[in-house]
């Protein structure tokens, strides 16, 4: 299958330019891919350009994205080479990313524990938790994923049973579902509740085949299923993927990107509704990039955050942009608290 995700187009891109809003915020991108895939190249260098742009963002998170995998060996090794290749590809720029998020088959239930062991030795004590392809819906139109899995990952009794290795081992489950998908995010939170998952995406808002993001019953629906999920202390959210085809946003058809004002006038109702759910302890901005690059620029998407947090506490903001983060993944705050507001945590 061919990508889902929209081309990303440096020149397009470069016909909005706006201001940094907030530059002395901290901010820690807690999800961003890295790859060279035929879509194109997203390396070491092409993230630091974007980091680069004009945010103080200190560290980020790289979450697994199939990149690397080694050719050989046994099947349930092979993706040591995915943090192996980001390790060597980011050798010079330690902070990012900062912490990695790799994949091990949590179908191997019990199994999973000597690749994880694996996982922490060839990451230099960098791995802060796992993820796993689970995000499914029936609809032909419903992918962001070239190779969708099978449904019932997230139900089967050997994920449950490796997720709860995970939760043993002191790492984080980061799992990508669409809001169709949320009780079963709801009842693997009640299974395992020494184990903190963090839901991807804003728990997965639906635009495309028989979903409209602008149907009141569509979004009132989604809100009541995260609702659910968020009622579980051990759950976290991350606020963004608003550049994912599957929310149904269409800015990449427009002649010229949009501008901040616009996006955050756009996902307001999405960004206030997992805050207001999650609060900001327990929630977190991310870039998702370069996967939403393809929609609007690096900039641009973290003025929009900005904009739609511009009221709250300065508290509140270092919690959504840097703090309910490096908790949740176990990153040092010094790194966000340096020649910054001095806050206690």
């Amino acid at each position: 299958m061919a990508s889902p995700h929209h081309l990303v187009r440096e020149e397009w891109l470069a016909l909005t330019q706006e201001e940094v809003l907030a530059p002395e915020q901290a901010i820690f991108d807690a999800h961003h891919h890295l790859w060279h895939r035929s879509e194109g190249r997203y390396q070491a260098k092409e993230f630091m350009d974007d980091v680069n742009s004009g945010h103080d963002v200190r560290a980020s998170l790289f979450i697994q994205c199939k990149t690397g995998y080694h050719d050989e060996g046994p099947t349930e090794l092979r993706p040591v080479g995915e943090v192996e290749t980001i390790i060597d590809w980011c050798k010079e720029t330690p902070n990012h990313p900062v912490g990695l998020v790799g994949f091990a088959d949590l179908q191997l239930g019990e199994k999973i524990e000597p690749v994880l062991d694996i996982l922490e030795e060839k990451t230099q004590g960098k791995l802060c938790g796992i993820r796993n392809t689970t995000a499914f819906h029936p609809e032909t139109a419903i992918r962001s994923n070239p190779n969708p899995p099978p449904d019932g990952l997230l139900r089967s009794k050997e994920f449950i049973e490796g997720a709860k290795v995970i939760a043993k081992k002191g790492l984080v489950l980061d799992v990508w579902a669409y809001q169709t998908q949320l009780d079963e995010v709801q009842a693997l939170a009640k299974a395992v509740p020494d184990l903190i998952i963090v839901v991807d995406h804003c728990g997965g808002p639906l635009g495309v085949g028989s979903y409209n993001h602008q149907d009141p019953n569509t979004f009132k629906t989604w809100q009541k299923k995260l609702a659910e999920v968020a009622a579980y202390p051990n759950t976290r959210i991350k606020i963004g993927g608003f550049g994912l085809s599957v929310f149904g946003w269409r800015y990449a058809m427009e002649a010229k990107p949009p501008h901040s004002s616009v996006l955050a006038a756009d996902w307001s109702p999405w960004i206030e509704t997992c805050i207001n759910l999650f609060e900001t302890r327990r929630a977190m901005f991310e870039s998702n990039f370069p996967v939403d690059k393809g929609q609007f620029s690096y900039c641009t998407v973290w003025n929009a955050f900005k904009r739609v947090v511009a009221q709250y506490r300065s508290g509140e903001c270092d919690d959504l942009f840097w703090r309910s983060a490096a908790k949740t993944y176990g990153i040092n705050n010094k790194i966000f608290t340096l020649n910054n507001r001095s806050i206690m945590s």
